[in-house]
């Protein structure tokens, strides 16, 4: 018997130590798993040829799990998951075309071992809506604050370079979620590569180029710590008789197929879905958008509903709460208030549909996805970017904001132009300006102001105040917000005047005033005569939130 070589036995060992490393390679929870497989067979057009192809995947606990996979070109295809057990998975395939090989009951384990990152999306999980809630948490019941970005062209436009310090910049600044465009749209027509999301607006092509771009953006987003919210339609209704966004003319059936192949491709990451962006959800559109929510999110496929939390993003002065009250698939009643201070804008946030329906129906989250933006004009100031959003959090139960500003949207740099919108000029900030902008700045103190309290458990209390100044003029509305338990209060005053409050068991408080402009919290005093609860804010500031604790 000959004796085998060295070299022999050194290829050995290392096939032996290659199998060993592949076998306990392990995913950290909470973080994107993706199994990649080969067709045995072309298809012509695999969206359309392809009815199915699923993965059931079994937790370590024995949980069952049922993921659309997705074509990833030529005869490359992928199936992405967030496991949310540590421990041994194991999972198997299914496609509608049982002939298939390469995709048909290939079966298969990986290991889930726990995570060693301090961001919040992988220490307490992805992000849901508990029932009967009107706030996000984490998986494990941590409350989550929704405080995002509109970056509509980042994904479209950015260097890598860019991105990175964009990112960089909201994550320190104490942003949570950016909001982001998906496919070519009214404000961006193709990506940095000359590229498409898919070609036809009958019967569609997907473009795999496209999103392997765009998969880079999205993993960068959590890798920053950021939950991303990808629009999947655009919505907005024809531009000059042009017809630019997907969610505009694509048909009902190929909007849907759309919207859950991108589903598949990102149900990986840390997501909050928007279904829709700028679009009119009523009246003729509306039974359009509750069969493309119901076909991407509900059962109307014969599917499990995909993992995460669902918003709509409606048009400018609108919103869908009382329309959209009984669709199981929306957790996230989005509303815009619209890009400019008019007294029919500031009655919308303080006045309107939310402040006075939100109790009134099924609880949801509410949140304003779109207020002003900053340097929509040359009168839109900070102090614009501040009412528009502590209204907004204070006049429904509070959830979150998001800030927008007219030069990041569309990720402008010098010499650029906005596409398809009213030219501004060079006058305003380009993106890398914007994000420093004073109001962009005061979002991010808001949000970690807020965290310091109970804000989940805030909801409306008009009923306190005395008298409401914004009666007399519109810009100077009063918004009052108490804890369930009564215990906490929190009142925004847009003008640096004294509030009074009914307080008819004369009770005690001790007071603290928030600057939102310097980020600063100093203590107050409040008096209390004949039921009447009266606070005076420091001398100087523009507005100001005052909190009182029993």
């Amino acid at each position: 018997m000959k004796t085998p070589s060295i070299q022999l036995v050194l290829l050995f060992f290392v096939a032996v130590i290659g199998c060993v490393s592949t076998a306990f390679a392990q995913t950290p929870v909470w973080t994107r798993y993706e199994q990649g497989f080969t067709s045995s067979k072309d298809y012509e057009n695999p969206i359309y040829n392809v009815k199915n192809f699923s993965v059931r995947f079994t937790s370590p606990s024995g949980r069952t799990k049922n993921i659309n996979g997705f074509w990833d070109g030529v005869r490359n295809w992928k199936v992405r998951i967030a496991p949310d057990e540590t421990g041994s998975w194991t999972w198997e395939t299914l496609c509608s075309d049982t002939t298939n090989t390469g995709l048909h009951r290939q079966k298969g384990t990986f290991q889930v071992s726990a995570n060693t990152s301090k961001h919040d999306i992988y220490q307490h999980g992805s992000i849901i809506r508990p029932r009967g809630s009107y706030h996000l948490t984490h998986a494990d019941g941590t409350p989550f604050f929704w405080t995002a970005c509109t970056a509509w062209n980042g994904t479209l436009k950015s260097t890598e370079a860019e991105w990175d310090t964009y990112l960089a910049q909201r994550a320190q600044n104490g942003y949570s979620v950016i909001q982001f465009v998906t496919t070519q749209w009214r404000g961006g027509d193709k990506n940095s590569r000359g590229e498409v999301a898919i070609e036809g607006s009958g019967k569609i092509k997907i473009n795999p180029s496209f999103f392997q771009h765009l998969d880079g953006k999205v993993d960068k987003i959590n890798e920053y710590g950021l939950v991303a919210a990808p629009v999947l339609l655009w919505a907005l209704p024809t531009f000059q008789g042009r017809e630019l966004s997907p969610g505009y003319y694509l048909p009902e059936e190929e909007a849907i197929l759309l919207a859950r192949y991108m589903v598949a491709r990102y149900g990986g990451n840390q997501v909050i879905w928007i279904l829709g962006g700028d679009g009119k959800y009523t009246d003729q559109y509306e039974q359009r958008w509750k069969s493309i929510g119901r076909g991407v999110f509900g059962d109307e496929h014969g599917n499990a509903r995909p993992p995460g939390v669902v918003a709509q993003h409606p048009g400018g002065g609108s919103w869908i709460g009382e329309v959209y009250a009984n669709e199981p698939w929306l957790d996230i009643v989005g509303y815009q208030s619209g890009h400019n201070r008019s007294d029919r804008a500031v009655n919308f946030m303080t006045k309107g549909p939310v402040a006075r329906m939100w109790d009134k129906l099924p609880a949801r989250a509410l949140i304003n996805m779109e207020p002003v933006y900053e340097e929509t004009s040359p009168n839109i100031k900070a102090i614009d970017i501040r009412n528009a959003s502590y209204w907004s959090i204070l006049n429904a139960p509070t959830a979150g904001i998001t800030y927008g500003a007219y030069g990041l949207w569309p990720w402008l740099r010098k010499g650029e132009d906005i596409l398809n919108h009213a030219s501004k000029g060079e006058g305003m900030s380009r993106w890398d300006e914007s994000i420093k902008l004073p109001g962009s700045l005061q979002v991010g103190y808001l949000a970690r102001f807020m965290k310091q309290l109970e804000w989940w458990n805030l909801k409306p209390a008009p009923d306190l105040l005395v008298a409401q100044p914004g009666d007399k003029q519109a810009n100077h509305f009063v918004s009052v917000s108490r804890t369930d338990d009564g215990n906490t209060l929190v009142a925004y005053l847009p003008t640096s005047t004294p509030i009074q409050l009914y307080n008819p068991s004369n009770t005690t408080y001790s007071a603290q005033w928030f600057n939102p402009v310097s980020n600063q919290t100093t203590a107050g005093k409040v008096q209390t005569s004949k039921g009447v609860l009266t606070a005076t804010p420091p001398a100087g500031g523009e507005d100001w939130v005052l909190v009182l604790k029993k």
